[in-house]
């Protein structure tokens, strides 16, 4: 059972570390989570604290989905964390590099929800979430890791700093009527000055089923209209001010970001 007054704890320092602009650290061992439902309770308590200055959730984001870096935290399944209203942006957005310690870009379909998915109704699969699905999307997730050090990052203490959103940037919305099956989507991203990349969707409904039982099992479910990010096409990257990044995924859309 996670204990309430050290999760509190643990998400008032990550809340404060962040504020403050310091370089990411894992939470110190007198705070650690003894386990994941610790961490969320931690990650909520971030929440509360954040929501005066972003405003509410207004929908989820899935992180460490690749083997790779799960291999790299001691975990072996992803973790999530919550997107605040305000932090939603609609491209072309702009952002300033200075609001963020190290700003960095993942490239991602984004569906935002027609019907509620409630605590009550897991759990939750693809082919449930196909009917569920208002909209789809091609979108940035903004990223500040504060320069962490990936291999030395505790899975726990990443879901404490609210696995590092720092905002979304959405494309023009498509009903998945409008679109090639899901499966054949693929997108290409450009930062200026760089090399082309290219990546392919990795089972989105899959990612969406997932955060829905997540967040049914932490109590508060996902309601209508909010934007659930499913997990990069392409690994993440780095970008700075005078830089400017276009994802496309042909059939779907684009989403494009200027940093200044």
């Amino acid at each position: 059972m996670a204990d309430q007054a050290r999760a509190r704890q643990a998400g008032a320092h990550m809340w404060q570390a962040r504020q403050s602009g310091a370089v990411y650290a894992n939470l110190p061992p007198a705070l650690g989570p003894a386990d994941i439902d610790e961490a969320y309770a931690a990650q909520a308590e971030f929440h509360r604290l954040a929501a005066p200055v972003y405003g509410p959730l207004g929908g989820w984001k899935i992180a460490t989905t690749t083997k790779v870096m799960q291999e790299l935290m001691g975990i072996d399944h992803p973790c999530a964390g919550g997107i605040f209203e305000s932090r939603i942006h609609s491209s072309p957005a702009r952002v300033r590099a200075a609001d963020y310690v190290s700003l960095k870009l993942e490239c991602e379909l984004a569906f935002r929800l027609g019907v509620d998915l409630p605590p009550s109704r897991p759990p939750y699969d693809a082919a449930r979430m196909q009917s569920a699905v208002e909209s789809i999307m091609p979108a940035f997730e903004l990223v500040d890791d504060r320069h962490a050090v990936y291999r030395d990052t505790s899975a726990w203490s990443l879901i404490a700093d609210n696995a590092w959103n720092a905002g979304i940037v959405l494309g023009e919305a498509k009903p998945l009527s409008a679109i090639p099956p899901l499966a054949e989507l693929g997108g290409s991203l450009e930062i200026t000055g760089k090399p082309r990349l290219e990546g392919k969707a990795d089972q989105p409904l899959e990612a969406l089923a997932w955060i829905a039982n997540l967040t049914a099992r932490l109590g508060g479910g996902l309601r209508r209209g909010m934007v659930v990010m499913t997990g990069s096409l392409i690994p993440t990257k780095p970008i700075a001010a005078g830089e400017t990044a276009l994802f496309q995924v042909p059939g779907l859309g684009e989403v494009r970001l200027q940093v200044d």
